[in-house]
This record gives C-alpha cells, sequence and structure tokens, in this order.
C-alpha cells in the first residue's frame, strides 16, 4: 500500500505561501489548515501554509516525507445528523526544520506573498525568555522566534509599511495577541534592533487576540488500520476531529476580506472584543478538560467519552461546571447552561477518542489559565473553596508523581516543572517530607503558578486532606467519599 505523497495524490495543488505557522500538532491542522483549504476551495484566497516547529523536529520530518498532505477525519453531528467524512489536506507547502535550515526560515521572511502568522504552542508557549538573543539560530522560545523572523522581514524589505504580517496567536491565554505583541517589543528593545523597526513592528504588523474552539483528538492509533483500509493510503499524520467549530478573532474590520471567510460555512468571525467568548469557553469547555484529566485517568479511564460517561466521574464534571464554574460567570444563566449542556454532549461525541493523555500536556499552565480564576472567583463569591475543584487540583498534583498503580505516566511539560515534582514526590517516597509538606510545597512555587496559592484561605489543608485520602484509597474511591459527603 502506498504513502499519502504528492506522487499519489493526483489532486495535489501548488499555492502561493501566504501563512507562517508556528506549531505542527494535530490542532493547528486539523483546524487551521482545514478552513485554509476551505478558503482556497470557495474562495479566491489561493494561499498555502509553511510550518516551522515551536520545539522538537519529528512531526516537521514526517510532513515533509508526506509533502504537507495529512488526511483529516471529522466526526459527530453536523446539520442535526451524525457524520463521518474524511478529506486529504493539501494547504501546508512544506516544514521547515529550524535547526537544520535556518536559511529557509530567513529567506520565508523576504517573500512577498506572505501576510500572516499563526501559532499554537500551547499556553507556556507565549513567555519571555531572556536567554534568547537575535542570533541564536533558533531562538527557544516561540516569541523570540517571531521577533527574529519580523526582524528579517523588516530588513528584507527596508521597513516598508505595506510588508507587516497580520499575528493570530491561538494559544488559550487572555489577550494573546496584546500579551505576544509586548513580549516581541520587548525583545527588540533588549536587542537593540533600533527605533525604526520598533515603530515598523507598531505600525505595519497587526496583532490580534483570538479564541479557537475545536476537539481535535488527533492520531486515530486504536482504528488506524480501519481508516488505513478505508482510505487505501498509509498516512503517519491522520488527525481525527470533531465537526463543531469555531474561530474568533478580534481585530479590524479589514481582516474580514483578506481572510473571506463569509459564505463558505466556516464558523469563523471577526469581531471588536471577544471576552465574552473566550472566558465562557476557557472556563467551561477548556476548564472541564483540564480538571476532569486527572481524576479521569487516575481513575482508570483513558478518554473524555470515557470520563462523561462514568457514573462517578462523569456526575463529578456536571457538577463542577453547574456549580462552581458558571456561578462565578457574567452573563445570561440560560445561556451558559445551554453551553454547558453543549459542551457535554461534544464531549460524550461516539465518535471522538480524546485521549486524557494528550490534554494533559503544560497541565500546570493549562491550570493558571483556565481553572485558577474559577476558583478564586468562587471564593470571591462565597467564602468557601470550590471543594469539586480544590479536588482536582489535588488530583493534579497527585498525577506529577507520574504513576497509576503501577505503570508509568508519561508527562509532558516544561523540563523544570517536570524536575520539581520529581524531586518533591523522591523526598516523600524516601520520607523526608509528609504529604502536608508536599502540598505547601507544590503550592508555594510562584515559578509554577505565578502566586503563592497558599496564602489562599484553607487550600493548603484542603489539599493536604485530599492527598492523603488519594493515597490512602485511591483516586476513585476518594472521588466516592466526598461524593457521599455532597463534597460539604
Amino acid at each position: 500500500m502506498q504513502k499519502l505523497n504528492r506522487r499519489n495524490y493526483k489532486e495535489y495543488k501548488i499555492y502561493p505561501e501566504k501563512i507562517l505557522q508556528f506549531g505542527e500538532g494535530n490542532f493547528l491542522r486539523g483546524f487551521v489548515d482545514w478552513q485554509v483549504q476551505v478558503l482556497n476551495q470557495k474562495t479566491d484566497f489561493n494561499g498555502s501554509v509553511v510550518v516551522v516547529q515551536p520545539r522538537g523536529s519529528e512531526k516537521i520530518e514526517r510532513l515533509n516525507r508526506q509533502d504537507g498532505l495529512f488526511t483529516l477525519y471529522l466526526q459527530g453531528i453536523k446539520d442535526g445528523s451524525p457524520v463521518n467524512e474524511h478529506m486529504v489536506i493539501d494547504s501546508i507547502s512544506r516544514g521547515i526544520n529550524l535547526f537544520t535550515d535556518y536559511q529557509s526560515y530567513i529567506e520565508l521572511a523576504a517573500k512577498e506573498e506572505l501576510r500572516f502568522i499563526i501559532s499554537n504552542t500551547t499556553e507556556a508557549g507565549i513567555a519571555y525568555d531572556s536567554e534568547d538573543k537575535l542570533e541564536n539560530q533558533p531562538q527557544k522560545s516561540f516569541p523570540g522566534k517571531l521577533t527574529a523572523f519580523l526582524y528579517h522581514r523588516f530588513k528584507a524589505f527596508s521597513g516598508d509599511l505595506e510588508r507587516g504580517c497580520v499575528i493570530i496567536p491561538c494559544e488559550l491565554i487572555g489577550n494573546n495577541g496584546t500579551v505576544l505583541k509586548e513580549i516581541v517589543l520587548k525583545h527588540a528593545q533588549n536587542w537593540n534592533l533600533g527605533s525604526e523597526f520598533i515603530n515598523w513592528l507598531e505600525q505595519a504588523n497587526t496583532f490580534c487576540s483570538s479564541l479557537v474552539d475545536r476537539i481535535v483528538p488527533g492520531f486515530p492509533s486504536d482504528t488506524i488500520n480501519e481508516k488505513t483500509d478505508e482510505v487505501g493510503y498509509h498516512d503517519e499524520l491522520m488527525v481525527v476531529g470533531e465537526q463543531y467549530h469555531l474561530w474568533v478573532i478580534e481585530g479590524p474590520e479589514y481582516i474580514k476580506h483578506e481572510l473571506p471567510v463569509e459564505g463558505t460555512g466556516l464558523n469563523t468571525i471577526v469581531v471588536k472584543d471577544l471576552t465574552p467568548f473566550r472566558t465562557r469557553k476557557v472556563r467551561i469547555l477548556n476548564g472541564a478538560h483540564t480538571a476532569m484529566t486527572p481524576i479521569a485517568y487516575l481513575s482508570g479511564l483513558d478518554t473524555v467519552e470515557e470520563a462523561v460517561s462514568d457514573k462517578e466521574v462523569g456526575l463529578f464534571i456536571r457538577e463542577l461546571i453547574t456549580e462552581e464554574i458558571i456561578p462565578t460567570l457574567e452573563g445570561d444563566a440560560a445561556e451558559l447552561g445551554f453551553y454547558a449542556e453543549e459542551v457535554l454532549s461534544r464531549f460524550a461525541n461516539p465518535y471522538i477518542k480524546h485521549y486524557l493523555t494528550s490534554i494533559s500536556l503544560n497541565s500546570i499552565s493549562k491550570f493558571i489559565t483556565r481553572n485558577l480564576p474559577s476558583l478564586i472567583d468562587y471564593l470571591k463569591q462565597t467564602n468557601v473553596l470550590p471543594i469539586r475543584m480544590v479536588f482536582a487540583l489535588s488530583c493534579m498534583i497527585y498525577f506529577y508523581r507520574g504513576k497509576r498503580g503501577e505503570e508509568n505516566i508519561c508527562l509532558q511539560d516544561r523540563p523544570e516543572t517536570l524536575q520539581f515534582f520529581k524531586s518533591t514526590w523522591k523526598m516523600y517516597e524516601n520520607k523526608e517530607i509528609e504529604l502536608h509538606d508536599v502540598a505547601e510545597r507544590v503550592l508555594s512555587d510562584k515559578k509554577l503558578w505565578e502566586m503563592d496559592l497558599n496564602k489562599i484561605s484553607n487550600l493548603t489543608s484542603t489539599v493536604t486532606k485530599h492527598l492523603n485520602v488519594i493515597e490512602q484509597l485511591g483516586v476513585r474511591n476518594a472521588l466516592k467519599e466526598l461524593s457521599q459527603t455532597k463534597f460539604s
């Protein structure tokens, strides 16, 4: 059986390279690159995507072996009926390995047709790294790489104000476009790139905050043989996603013309303020994902569907959303309730195998963005801790012990975060510290949480209590015990 590439895909087309994409992962390919394909098919957009990696290079090499092609399965409810469809996405022209071919990255900056820069480097990706330098090839951080790219573009076009870019980050942090711009400007200043470049950054480029929404579990490892037989070729980069999608871009009106989504069926909108969309989605959908992951996984479950279908875990997720997250949100209660039911229905999509281990990537930074605001707001409103959210936090700390029974958990986070938890739990296992000390040590670390969580009234003692019960009974039995007491 042949492998998917341009030699055996007769419909392969070459488009001008209009988009630079930081991120080769499942989400951007199943969300942004799919939308670019729709624009190419239904409008005169006529553009392709060049992908660079924010971290390693393995997927870039696989992407180039398949000439940027991959198969996307969209599965779920569409227009009221269950739909399972697949298509080959050909909107990616190539991937650039920044570690072996940095020169191609610089040359891309000089392409006239390049207009958009899109990213998804997880919440941990938009961060300032003081060790980044312009002369690094590549820079360590995503903002460092972006600053260097824009500077090379500035030089290539001698500061032409018509050659700026529209930058649309998709990372789930508040005001992602504004935050990214601030870091880029900080690099420009600290690297002494000159006032003319800084003025060009300000005047020629548009940094848009954005909100993305589509569940993209990724590679269908459990059904790959069945899907390979169906499509008739081997595809190392096959992606599965749900039918539902939403992209809210906060930016000027002209973006509607440069990204001509109107009339295409794409649920992509350009607005002046995306705050209401973002808060609702990040706290309910993403917050539930992050909170459920350690609880469900340590309870012996592997997917989101299994979690919401499970008697104890499913009830926990529903009550977490309705009783502890929604009450902290502004807006119409009925509308928020409807959105929550829609989210729970999407979680239960029988077509989608969304593995909890995929969601667990960078869980600490995700909890800061998605869950900590709900915890703090609930406490402010009621003067009591949201016990389900605190239980989820406790389970996350236990999850970072790296064990599910006798099975090792493949934790994915920043090296310094993993080392911190490894040393903390090793101290406990060597009986150098107690669980109270584990809780206090973890919650006090400002590098993890951006604040000292021990200062939140009763949080440390409550987390300690949960850790003790989890250690004695296991997560599932600890959850049952809490449920029996009505979380009082």
